[in-house]
């Protein structure tokens, strides 16, 4: 008799990216943030106290690494930076708010 199925295997990926952004006390910070229109790394520091512009730096690239922001550069002078949600990134929000939901009924 032929087998029919496989052993799943997990997605790792996808769980490492979770597990990284949810380790990154920041993270959902920065979404909000970028949520309210502050897009600038200037803005963000300056609107959340107790976040630095190093602890801000090393959120910002884990994020660019796995595809949830994009940085658009300006050709300016002074130079400008701001941060956006790519698609992927809109997805993976959803995804957070599913997990957020999904504990909250655990609270329940």
């Amino acid at each position: 008799m032929k087998k029919k199925l496989q052993q799943k295997t997990p997605p790792l990926k996808a769980a490492t990216m979770v597990e990284t952004i949810y380790g990154c006390k920041w993270s959902l910070t920065v979404y909000s943030l970028l949520k309210n229109g502050i897009k600038r790394p200037g803005e963000m520091v300056n609107s959340v106290e107790g976040l630095s512009t190093k602890v801000l730096n090393q959120c910002l690239r884990k994020n660019l690494e796995f595809g949830i922001l994009e940085k658009k550069v300006f050709n300016e002078i002074p130079p400008r930076v701001e941060y956006e949600v790519t698609p992927l990134g809109e997805y993976f929000l959803q995804i957070l708010d599913e997990i957020e939901e999904l504990n909250k009924r655990f609270l329940l």
